[in-house]
């Protein structure tokens, strides 16, 4: 399986998606309660644009490189975030701890995800929010944005199957265009996916 280069990715001078915030999290980030949990950040767009509304962040990535940039933009806007450099097929975490929890465009193994997707509900308080977007597996072919492998790409049914315990808000495949930088630029193909922690 072909992975990109995380930390070759992210040394360009430019931000590799941009430094404005997922489309799909900026409409629904009215939704998410303090403290707010963010996976594969990368270099920080999502988690300062969520710092700017107010909600304490917590941003974790494999790439330190990603995470120092994501530093950077978090300070050249005015705001603050904690980074956490983790493997996310070790990161653990803490349960009962974060109001909402963002994945997006987070593209991971079936055998992270297995482990990973239950910790994440695990994480989040009783009420609490986990908004996701990802490529679908029709995106596959369509050469704007998202890895090749069938694997890494999401359907509705994976996501009904491998998140469980959350209360279904929003779940949908729609096709929208997409302008984050030059790796996510066109029309695509996404699953989008909004969960509400049960209890």
């Amino acid at each position: 399986m072909s992975l990109p280069d995380w930390n070759a990715r992210f040394s360009e001078t430019e931000f590799a998606y941009g430094t404005e915030p997922n489309s799909f999290l900026a409409k629904n980030a009215h939704l998410l309660v303090d403290p707010v949990l963010s996976i594969a950040e990368g270099e920080g767009r999502n988690a300062v644009f969520l710092a700017t509304q107010g909600l304490r962040v917590h941003a974790v990535d494999g790439s330190d490189v990603g995470l120092a940039k994501a530093a950077k933009l978090a300070a050249n806007s005015g705001v603050s975030i904690s980074t956490e450099v983790a493997d996310l097929n070790d990161f653990q975490p803490e349960p009962q701890t974060y109001g909402g929890v963002v994945s997006i465009f987070a593209h991971l193994p079936n055998s992270i995800r297995d482990s990973l997707y239950p910790l994440l509900v695990q994480s989040l308080k009783p009420g609490g929010i986990l908004i996701l977007e990802a490529y679908s597996e029709n995106q596959r072919d369509r050469g704007t944005g998202g890895p090749g492998e069938l694997d890494l790409l999401m359907t509705c049914t994976k996501i009904e199957r491998e998140l469980p315990g959350l209360e279904t808000i929003l779940l949908q495949e729609t096709q929208r265009e997409v302008v984050e930088g030059k790796y996510h630029t066109g029309v695509a193909s996404v699953i989008q996916f909004i969960g509400k922690k049960l209890g």
